[in-house]
């Protein structure tokens, strides 16, 4: 009786099938190390100018680091976590890390106006429309 070998290849491109669809999956993403979007954040107009809001919860002001150019804001910085000298850690869940993001806006931003405020773990950036974004009007004769 003939005995039935499985295709040792097509085992290999499973298990290779397999390991992307975990590294494509959002279980990564919960954290400044993972793939997901770090520090969340909400943007939203006002007037003819933008405000962002980002959630940095234990990120001290100095390792935040913001830069404003053309119609970009990237916010980076490091979450840092310390344990006393010779603890012994229990449990291990709060995320920490290099966290590094870019956010396009549809305007061009007055880099010179930004202002920025940090307050319990809050940033709010208030990102002021170029003056030559803005529309000018033009005269009919």
């Amino acid at each position: 009786m003939p005995m039935y070998m499985p295709d040792p290849f097509g085992s290999l491109f499973d298990f290779q099938a397999a390991l992307d669809a975990l590294r494509a999956s959002d279980w990564l993403a919960g954290g400044p190390s993972g793939a997901g979007a770090y520090p969340p954040i909400n943007v939203f107009r006002k007037g003819e100018d933008y405000v962002l809001i980002a959630e940095l919860p234990g990120v001290a002001r100095s390792d935040l680091e913001i830069q404003v150019k053309d119609n970009s804001v990237r916010l980076a910085g490091v979450k840092k976590i310390s344990y006393p000298e010779k603890a012994g850690v229990h449990r291990h869940e709060r995320l920490s890390g290099h966290f590094d993001r870019v956010l396009t806006l549809p305007i061009e931003i007055d880099a010179e106006r930004t202002k920025a405020e940090y307050r319990d773990g809050m940033l709010a950036l208030f990102l002021p429309q170029a003056e030559t974004d803005k529309p000018k009007r033009v005269e009919i004769r």
